[in-house]
């Protein structure tokens, strides 16, 4: 902890989150050595001894890194031989085909929600960008128009409904009724995924326009002179193959159900259902569905393999970094300082647990972080409160909790490098794009909920 406290260390916070955004937007500096720069300058400022700042950091990194580079990398080979198979391209076409090429966007939007219900926000994007970037080929639409529908639907999942890790956490902690939670978040939830995805992205489309050929895409989009000579995979073994990491995690949420706690078969069943060995067996999967049966020889698919990790070294070390960045500010007390702030405040208690999850979302980048850290400093609030006439319905609290995790994704948040690095955009484009993407999803669902608040 630094030796700096209150109003000075949130003054110092702010300054570095600005500094970040100068010297990357403004001076092309590269993100992942501005991140650690401002990270150690702010460490220092904050007081923080010298010889915890850098372990600081590298527990910051380490700990992201070692779910999210095994996530980008297992992702992105599952990704490259789904387009290299052409199966992207089937599933882009039949949703084209469902939708129609004017509404793809609300395809994606549909297609994350669904998709996004039992994984993490980072394991639903590597394994929907790859379709996204076929979408937006065929269709000749902006990746913006395509992307933003489909990473709002992710996002909703992620901080209002369960059974997603992040929700779950928070309706464990202020003791609500599971069922009616997730009713209550679906009403929330799809009004404004839509609002902050196909319709806001429709809008911004027009303003943002992004430049040049994106890397990213070029690995996932099949050239076209390949396709032609060759039939396309089945959209059943394909959406099976995609689905198949969803599908082993939902596995697992249910464990406990399907098995005996603690026997061997609830163990198994508790590892395939973990997101590492879900992706690892959807990747052997897919050198089988999309590799022998598409007449792919070894060498080739260990080809395609190799090829498509090099695009992602940055992005996962920028990733890192943004961590990173979160775990200084928590171990120099902005994270603390910002709590404070917070619950000196004398606000309504809806109000109070989205205050709270928005200001340590700010301060640490992480809405899982966010979410579990309001709901354990609310809960005993709550549970006071509830004898009382100020008392508020459990899972409403669930609700305005997650929607404050989500607010304001900016640079020490790895979804926003995530974003900004597969999208191929400027942190000024991110910034207008995803970041208030993320803003509308939580401001709009907290209206909802307070909305809700006055009829339940």
């Amino acid at each position: 902890m630094g030796s700096v406290h209150g109003s000075l260390l949130l003054v110092y916070a702010a300054l570095a989150v600005l500094a970040l955004i100068v010297l990357i937007a403004r001076f092309k500096m590269n993100p992942f050595i501005t991140l650690m720069i401002v990270s150690i300058v702010l460490a220092l400022a904050a007081g923080m001894p010298t010889a915890s700042i850098l372990k600081s950091f590298e527990t910051g990194v380490g700990g992201t890194l070692g779910h999210i580079a095994i996530v980008i990398g297992l992702g992105t080979m599952l990704g490259k031989m789904m387009a290299e198979s052409g199966g992207a391209e089937r599933i882009a076409g039949t949703l084209i085909g469902l939708f129609g090429p004017k509404n793809v966007h609300w395809a994606m939007m549909c297609i994350a929600f669904v998709v996004g219900l039992p994984v993490f926000f980072e394991v639903g994007f590597v394994l929907l960008i790859p379709i996204a970037f076929n979408v937006a080929k065929r269709t000749n639409t902006s990746m913006i128009k395509v992307g933003i529908p489909m990473v709002a639907g992710l996002s909703v999942v992620h901080g209002l409904v369960p059974p997603h890790p992040a929700a779950l956490l928070a309706v464990t902690a202020y003791n609500a009724d599971l069922g009616h939670t997730l009713f209550y978040a679906l009403l929330v939830g799809i009004p404004t995924a839509a609002l902050a995805g196909p319709l806001f992205s429709k809008l911004i489309a027009k303003y943002v326009v992004l430049e040049g050929e994106n890397p990213m895409a070029s690995q996932f989009v099949e050239q076209d002179a390949q396709a032609r000579g060759r039939s396309l995979p089945g959209f059943g073994i394909t959406l099976l193959t995609v689905l198949l990491p969803v599908l082993l995690m939902l596995i697992g949420g249910w464990a406990d159900l399907i098995a005996a706690p603690n026997s061997t078969a609830n163990n198994v069943l508790r590892m395939i259902g973990h997101p590492d060995m879900a992706l690892l067996l959807a990747v052997l999967l897919s050198f089988y569905t999309f590799g022998k049966t598409r007449g792919f020889a070894r060498e080739t698919i260990l080809k395609f393999t190799n090829e498509c990790l090099a695009p992602t070294a940055n992005i996962t070390l920028v990733v890192g970094a943004g961590a990173g960045f979160g775990r200084v500010l928590i171990d120099s007390g902005v994270s603390k300082a910002i709590i404070e702030v917070a619950t000196g405040a004398h606000v309504p208690l809806l109000l109070l647990a989205w205050l709270v999850a928005a200001l340590i979302r700010v301060a640490t980048g992480s809405a899982t972080v966010a979410m579990a850290t309001a709901a354990g400093i609310i809960a005993p609030i709550a549970l006071a409160a509830a004898g009382s006439a100020g008392g508020v319905r459990p899972e409403l609290l669930v609700l305005a909790t997650g929607a404050g995790s989500l607010i304001l994704s900016h640079v020490n948040d790895g979804g926003f490098w995530l974003v900004k690095e597969y999208f191929n955009m400027t942190v000024p484009q991110t910034f207008k794009t995803w970041t208030v993407c993320e803003t509308l999803i939580s401001i709009v669902a907290l209206i909802l909920t307070l909305g809700l608040s006055t009829v339940v």
